[in-house]
């Protein structure tokens, strides 16, 4: 056997590197879709980040085989592949909305047949695939998330305001009362009583006669006494 084509070499190499990056690939039948058909699939997948491609079912086994991702069994027939990438802004594919949009053509386009495929690398089954499509998409459950902590947050902030609001009211009553002890105990509390304060400090005693008499002989000089 000779060696294979640098032109095949390089296709398994580019659906080895979509299956390794992408989120999920999922797998569809589209024998009898027109031209069209296929543009308008194509547009509808890329706002969720979903690309749709067609290999040679050969060259997806070998690409698949490499990275140890069992396709063959869905590898029958016309097989085009949906795989979940990133968005055009750059962010993360949404495997739901490439799934619903999947599913919504397929109803308007029964040539579009859901056959499997793979998602977090485990196989998913064509009633999985349809599982999938009914759950909300990541937008919506990211919108549902936000409402959900905003209304969490505003009861919150309500909580706080009436709290701070009691807290101002207990702080106002206090005042009102003079402090914790209140403003009449504290004032009595610092004035002594007069009577007290009388009783605690007794006038000096008044000189008597004799101490005064005593007083004025000793300043007699002695020649005056003779």
């Amino acid at each position: 056997m000779g060696e294979p084509r640098a032109d095949k070499v390089a296709v398994v190499a580019e659906v080895k590197d979509k299956l390794e990056n992408a989120d999920g690939v999922l797998l569809t039948e589209y024998r009898g879709l027109d031209v069209p058909g296929m543009a308008e699939l194509r547009e509808t997948l890329r706002p969720a980040g979903g690309e749709y491609k067609i290999y040679k079912n050969t060259l997806v086994k070998l690409a698949a085989n490499e990275l140890g991702i069992e396709l063959d069994e869905l590898l029958i027939g016309p097989t085009a592949l949906a795989f979940v990438g990133e968005k055009a802004d750059g962010s993360k594919g949404d495997a739901a909305a490439v799934a619903k949009a999947l599913k919504e053509f397929s109803k308007k386009n029964d040539k579009l047949v859901l056959k499997g495929g793979v998602l977090d690398g485990k196989a998913i089954s064509s009633d999985e695939i349809k599982a999938l499509a009914d759950l909300p998409s990541r937008d919506v459950l990211f919108a549902e998330f936000a409402g959900a902590m905003e209304h969490m947050l505003g009861d919150f902030a309500g909580l706080l305001d009436n709290k701070l609001q009691e807290f101002v009211g207990c702080m106002e009553a206090l005042v009102e009362k003079g402090g914790p002890g209140g403003a009449g105990n504290s004032s009595e509390a610092a004035a002594p009583d007069s009577s007290e304060a009388a009783a605690s400090d007794p006038a000096p005693e008044e000189a008597s006669a004799d101490d005064a008499s005593d007083d004025a002989a000793a300043e007699t000089p002695a020649d005056e006494a003779e």
